[in-house]
């Protein structure tokens, strides 16, 4: 663990329409919210016009569209004048190809192939001829759209390096002399030479395991760490890697006193491997917070209101083993062909068929010591019990595997990922749609809530064993914001009505796919209002992701049609507008009551907590494009300006009360961490005590309300109650004292939903 990790983090996704000078100039406003360190997106040069940041194409340099060296220096600056640190995203797996002239590195390798002194940086499998790159048309004459221009091969906007002594005769002369090929991007998945970030044929693999790579596409990043000016480093997709552990070990090696965290994708009940780093990005969090305001006795309806919609029964384990293996041979089969490959002593088809087996029924994203044995023959048992004739060919690659010296065993982890990555994050989230508050990065579908005592066991490990783990609700890669979820939350306290109001809603706007319909279904009520483009644009985007009725590769347009005069017609037809409203607007104030107690759970539980840009508010965003939209932070400004001037806003104030959650308990942890060094839960006692959960963090007492709706159909709190410590604690949200003791939570939740309890004089300091 580094001497200091940090209070509280700010996640900014810098971009080119806000760069460093835009997030300099917010600075101020991150440190009176109470956040100790800035963490942005990448800050190295990428792709033109990359609005992410994860497609790297120049490791020597800030990104000019961000401003470059000069901008991150004015960055620096401010940062010191705030008394801020700053946490940087690194992106060791794969870099951005899309646009070759704007890689060197890459640029250098389709030139010369090989010879390249950058051919070692890329995971290229050379023993299969030229480097195939998947940019034409889907047509047998494409090719006679090249062009010769200024000693480069052209393809419409893209452009291509010539070799030494090639540049003679026609543009197809030019091209068959190559050390690439230009092919179909149909031919992409299934013939690519090297290997790819998912299937995204624009994000080439690193071999970040060969020192000089390591040194040569980290050396900016660490200079920086050396030189004091990043305090921490968050480590994109680890599970990429040839050998993480290894990669980690190195970096760790090389940034000692940086705070370290890994995006690593937990599964339900996976532990992170012992690796030399600080925790995770905090997924495995927001499993266990969402969850814990979900009603878990609401999981029987849901199925059966699932069953009913989609006129049969799904099993979960049997649709996510059917989109992993279309994953492992459709989206990912070039790379399942070079595994194939490595294991010549098997039968080709029956290698891949073995392989693919294997990846679809491995339950976590990749095997890791001392469990990854474990994980390889549960997979090896499942696989076996669904293709019993493979069995031949199943043990003799399994026995590969089991080797950790052999190439098979190297390389089959790092198609597990993808694998689960595609065909569940990608796939299966969008077509098992009995409750979408669940289906998210990190959660598990199949498991319907978090009890208190599951959540409290949790968190007291964690305390114990990763105290300095980043903590989140929302990110860039979530499914749905945070309130999106906070909301559908509450449809798990009303299935009856939620079933009978679908039900209703679908008969009236039909759609072909009805598993489909219900997603979208849950998603307009839960962001409900939203414009109207932006719920066209995610529909669009979750229906081919899908694939079920639609797809990236092959749209259909008349399904494409019906979903979107489905969504048309929630806001131009004036009963079922008014129906959505309606129940959206009686669902959305237990919304709020989640969201605050899942705000404040995440900002006080074990770990430190990050803020997604702009979900100090009520935030109502969707899936990638949709939750990387401006953030209007003058708003924040004034808001926070009115709170610390001692406005107290009513729950229902334009998100106000989620602004006073957030500054009042981030600034108690900047000013008072020894407030936040243990973790003792703290029981209700009275007949609704499953409606609070609260817990002691060493002096900080976190009160939230759970299933708002149920609480409110009791009567409320009637005589349940906390027993507080003796001394006086002031609630930080309120100014009110208690002075221990029985104390009601019908006094201490009257105001609002959420309580957090400090000695008085910390209290004072926070709210100032």
């Amino acid at each position: 663990m580094p001497a200091t990790p940090p209070k509280a983090t700010y996640r900014i996704q810098v971009r080119p329409g806000f760069d460093l000078d835009a997030t300099a100039a917010i600075l101020d406003y991150l440190a009176d919210l109470g956040v100790s360190h800035l963490y942005t997106a990448p800050l190295l040069t990428a792709t033109p016009g990359s609005q992410h940041g994860y497609d790297v194409v120049d490791h020597r340099a800030v990104n000019p569209e961000l401003g470059g060296e000069a901008a991150r220096q004015r960055l620096l600056g401010a940062l010191r004048a705030n008394q801020l640190g700053l946490v940087v995203d690194i992106v060791p797996n794969h870099a951005g190809v899309a646009v070759p002239s704007a890689n060197p590195a890459w640029w250098d390798v389709l030139r010369r192939g090989r010879d390249s002194s950058y051919a070692d940086w890329f995971d290229i499998d050379w023993d299969r001829g030229r480097l195939l790159l998947p940019v034409l048309a889907d047509d047998p004459a494409a090719l006679d759209d090249l062009k010769v221009v200024d000693d480069e091969l052209r393809y419409h906007e893209h452009r291509f390096p010539i070799a030494d002594g090639t540049g003679d005769g026609t543009a197809a002369d030019v091209h068959d002399r190559q050390r690439y090929e230009l092919v179909s991007w149909r031919r992409g998945d299934a013939e690519l030479t090297y290997r790819r970030f998912f299937a995204i044929a624009g994000l080439a693999g690193l071999r970040v395991e060969d020192p000089a790579v390591f040194a040569a596409t980290h050396e900016l990043i660490l200079r920086w760490a050396a030189a004091g000016e990043v305090d921490g480093i968050r480590v994109d997709h680890p599970d990429g890697l040839r050998d993480p552990a290894g990669y980690l070990t190195r970096l760790r090696a090389a940034a000692p006193d940086a705070w370290l965290v890994v995006e690593k994708i937990l599964e339900y009940g996976e532990e992170l491997p012992d690796w030399p780093v600080d925790g995770t990005t905090g997924y495995e969090a927001l499993a266990a917070v969402g969850g814990l305001f979900v009603d878990t006795d609401a999981e029987g309806d849901f199925t059966v209101l699932d069953t009913q919609l989609a006129g049969h029964r799904t099993s979960w384990e049997d649709l996510t083993h059917a989109t992993k293996l279309a994953a492992a041979t459709g989206l990912l089969a070039a790379e399942l062909t070079r595994l194939a490959a490595l294991a010549p002593e098997v039968p080709t088809e029956q290698a891949r068929s073995a392989l693919a087996e294997l990846a679809a029924a491995f339950e976590v994203y990749r095997g890791y010591p001392p469990h990854g044995a474990r994980h390889l023959a549960a997979a090896r048992s499942e696989a076996g019990r669904r293709r019993p004739d493979l069995a031949g060919a199943l043990d003799a690659v399994t026995r590969r595997l089991r080797d950790p010296n052999d190439e098979l065993a190297k390389r089959f982890p790092q198609l597990t990922g993808a694998v689960m990555a595609k065909g569940v994050e990608d796939t299966a989230f969008y077509r098992w749609t009995r409750f979408v508050a669940l289906n998210e990065v990190g959660d598990s579908p199949a498991h319907f809530g978090v009890p208190p005592a599951e959540f409290h066991r949790n968190a007291s490990a964690q305390q114990v064993r990763w105290p300095a783990t980043m903590t989140t609700v929302s990110t860039h890669d979530t499914k749905r914001g945070e309130d999106v979820r906070a909301r559908l939350a509450v449809l798990s306290e009303l299935p009856g009505r939620w079933a009978e109001q679908v039900k209703t809603w679908m008969e009236y706007a039909p759609l072909p796919d009805p598993a489909f319909a219900h997603l979208l279904w849950q998603t307009a009520v839960g962001a409900w209002p939203i414009e109207r483009e932006r719920l066209h644009a995610y529909a669009e985007k979750a229906a081919r992701e899908a694939a079920a009725s639609t797809s990236w590769a092959d749209p259909d347009p008349a399904f494409e049609q019906a979903m979107h005069a489905v969504i048309d017609r929630m806001y131009d037809d004036p009963s079922l507008h008014d129906e959505l409203t309606e129940l959206a607007a009686a669902i959305t104030p237990a919304g709020w009551s989640n969201s605050l107690g899942q705000k404040l759970v995440q900002l006080t539980m074990p770990g430190v907590p990050d803020t997604y840009q702009g979900t100090e508010l009520w935030d109502n965003s969707l899936v990638d494009p949709d939750n990387r939209r401006p953030v209007d932070f003058d708003v924040r400004r004034e808001l926070l300006a009115r709170l610390d001037g001692g406005w107290r806003p009513p729950i229902d104030t334009d998100g106000a009360a989620k602004l006073l959650v957030v500054s009042r308990t981030l600034r108690l942890r900047r000013a008072h961490p020894e407030l936040f060094t243990g973790y003792r839960p703290v029981p209700a006692h009275g007949r609704l005590g499953r409606h609070a959960v609260a817990f002691d963090r060493g002096g900080a007492i976190t009160v939230a309300t759970r299933l708002p709706l149920g609480l409110a159909r009791a009567g409320g709190w009637c005589d349940t109650a906390l027993s507080l410590p003796v001394n006086e604690v002031t609630d930080l949200f309120t100014g009110r004292v208690y002075s221990g003791g029985e104390t009601p939570l019908d006094d201490l939740l009257s105001d609002y939903p959420v309580a957090l309890l400090a000695p008085p004089t910390a209290a004072v300091e926070a709210a100032s």
